[in-house]
């Protein structure tokens, strides 16, 4: 496949010395030393807003008093996946407890205009070939997204036992009966052997520390929870037209936002934009899927596309010969680099070698970035302000055909924030900006959600307790300890799904389902030999956390100079009691050696057989 041009050309001859000290004067410019408490839990009139459904009634229902083999705590793609794996293994006494009212998790609560699937479709929507599904787009729309994952569901019959509408407020291992307790919101009793959290990433909101914030007598919501009773139109038909006589404020300019704001500028009155740190914002080109091309595709297409993903997106460099099967924004370094290795005839080189030349093609991409920022943006002041002054994956990056050239536009005005480290406070009327108050009738949080921040407040569940009543927030208070990066000593039967130690270099939803795939083998097994009981040695975890930081690629030192996100913890450099810096596990802990090497890791330890590292206890009911 060839990939096409970008839209505006690579930079060479960067001074990257001066452009070094560029990225740190910028990081340190928005260096605030409130780290996460920065953002604030919802509290009050948002409490309520964030605890409800705007999108579907909760009906009432009767205290529920059960037992069953697996709990899995969350219906979102993860939590779909756990169903999908946990049916292939022969096991169906299962129930998806969530929140919301359906299947769909963060797709489900997200339905703010202009949002998209932001990286390739064709490999974030999980089990095409199984399910016979192909997007309608390179990348698909917030609704299709949400439609397909309930077609999952239906397809694997999880709709049978699912309970929605119900918000886990306890977990607790029962030593006397070897079950887990589950409490929720609605009265219900859940005994479950085993647990699995699914809980997702993108889970609950999280609202800037503004001062003043409830003392704003306008309308205030979350992108989460998008009123379209205010600003008119829905999802699936963009209008906003009850904005044509509004002031409107949007803060935030992440993932969120850039799909947003240019619906909101194209319809409100005025559009305040309130920016700390700008996003890499790249061409999208989101073409229609070639019919042509779909039935051109061989069977295992998509796993071949995944791991083309992985090699280029996550770990930096396509094999020699491999084409770039992905062809964007997310695979522009390896390809640039794998081209340069390719006219050299594919040189041996060092680690070292190749992050330094790494390094050199990050600044010629971002000049590149920043130069097409001058290039659509004509106001210069807010060009300026646009321009990305860092590392590529110091933030997530990017595209959207429309979002640079909405600052064209009379009605919309850039605030830049990043010299007072956020918005300076709110007031009855508006917002504080450079000691001005600018008067607003509404303000929007695109503020994002508790991705690292500490777990009780990323999970939401007031209590969780192993054994002896060990809490889970105390146990992994400092870092996290785990065998495979799915379960951890003093909580038997417990599974874990997400970025905690191991994977995190491959494409989220394809790590969510091998890892869906590597418990249900594990609670068939423990069913299958009659184990009431399964957890991580000790020892073996010991050997588990060892391994996976020897064989790291220590990249400390270039998170610690990226620009304050949820991606190093907003630039917090705690240090745990081992000496580990806290932002370096708070996302998660990659496997050094790369994805392949992490799957081939899992499936030979299944294949022995011997559940090798788990303690199992027998008899005890």
């Amino acid at each position: 496949m060839k990939c096409e041009p970008t839209d505006v050309p690579p930079v060479e001859n960067i001074d990257i010395p001066a452009m070094r000290e560029k990225y740190r004067r910028e990081r340190d410019k928005r260096l605030n030393s409130a780290g996460q408490k920065q953002y604030v839990q919802p509290v009050g009139d948002f409490e309520e807003a964030y605890a409800g459904d705007p999108h579907m009634p909760v009906l009432p229902r009767d205290p529920i008093t059960s037992e069953i083999d697996v709990a899995i705590l969350g219906g979102g793609i993860s939590g779909v996946l756990a169903g999908v794996e946990l049916n292939k293994a022969g096991i169906s006494n299962f129930s998806n407890i969530d929140h919301a009212g359906d299947f769909g998790g963060v797709w489900y609560w997200n339905r703010y205009p202009g949002i998209q699937c932001d990286n390739d479709a064709y490999c974030y929507l999980p089990l095409l070939e199984e399910m016979g599904h192909m997007p309608a787009s390179k990348f698909s729309e917030g609704w299709e997204i949400y439609e397909y994952v309930q077609s999952i569901a239906r397809r694997f019959k999880l709709y049978d036992k699912a309970l929605f509408h119900t918000l886990v407020e306890g977990v607790r291992w029962d030593e006397t009966i070897q079950r887990w307790r589950i409490a929720t919101d609605r009265g219900d009793d859940i005994r479950a052997r085993f647990v699995i959290m699914a809980n997702g990433l993108l889970n609950i909101p999280k609202l800037p520390g503004i001062p003043g914030i409830h003392d704003f007598r306008g309308k205030m919501f979350h992108t989460a929870r998008w009123e379209y009773d205010y600003t008119g139109g829905d999802w699936k038909n963009q209008v906003l037209d009850k904005l044509v006589d509004k002031r409107v404020a949007i803060v935030g300019t992440g993932a969120t936002a850039i799909q947003a704001i240019p619906h909101l500028g194209k319809y409100a009155k005025q559009l305040y934009v309130l920016q700390r740190t700008p996003s890499t914002v790249d061409v999208r080109r989101n073409t229609p899927t070639d019919p042509d091309w779909a039935r051109s595709l061989q069977p295992g297409w998509q796993k071949e596309r995944q791991v083309n993903f992985h090699r280029a997106a996550m770990e930096g460099l396509l094999r020699p010969g491999e084409p770039d099967l992905v062809c964007d924004f997310w695979t522009e370094l390896a390809r640039n680099l794998s081209a340069q290795l390719d006219a050299e005839g594919w040189p041996a080189i060092t680690p070292e070698e190749y992050a330094a030349r790494r390094e050199v093609m990050d600044y010629q991409v971002m000049e590149r970035l920043r130069l097409r920022v001058e290039a659509i943006v004509r106001d210069r002041d807010t060009a300026e302000a646009l321009k990305p002054w860092y590392r590529f994956l110091c933030k997530r990056p990017l595209s959207n055909e429309n979002y640079l050239e909405t600052f064209n536009l009379p009605n919309v005005k850039l605030v830049d924030v990043s010299g007072t480290k956020g918005v300076e406070g709110m007031t009855e009327k508006g917002f504080l900006a450079g000691g001005v108050e600018h008067e607003i009738d509404c303000m929007i949080f695109a503020s994002g959600f508790e991705v690292t921040s500490d777990l009780d407040r990323r999970w939401g569940i007031g209590k969780y307790e192993g054994r002896n009543g060990l809490s889970i927030y105390d146990h992994w208070n400092e870092e996290y300890k785990t065998l495979h990066g799915i379960m951890t000593h003093n909580f038997p039967n417990q599974f874990f799904v997400g970025y905690y130690q191991g994977g995190l270099n491959a494409t989220t939803t394809l790590q969510y389902g091998r890892q869906c795939h590597h418990i249900a083998y594990i609670i068939r097994e423990a069913l299958q030999r009659g184990v009431t009981a399964v957890e991580p040695s000790v020892e073996a975890q010991a050997e588990w956390v060892q391994h996976l930081r020897s064989t790291a690629i220590d990249n400390t030192q270039w998170v610690r100079e990226c620009t304050p996100s949820y991606f190093n913890n907003e630039g917090e450099a705690q240090l745990t009691s081992s000496g580990v810096e806290k932002y370096r596990f708070y996302l998660g802990e990659a496997y050094g050696p790369g994805w392949d090497a992490f799957e081939k890791l899992l499936q030979d330890w299944r294949d022995k057989g011997d559940l090798a590292g788990l303690t199992l206890t027998t008899g005890k009911q």
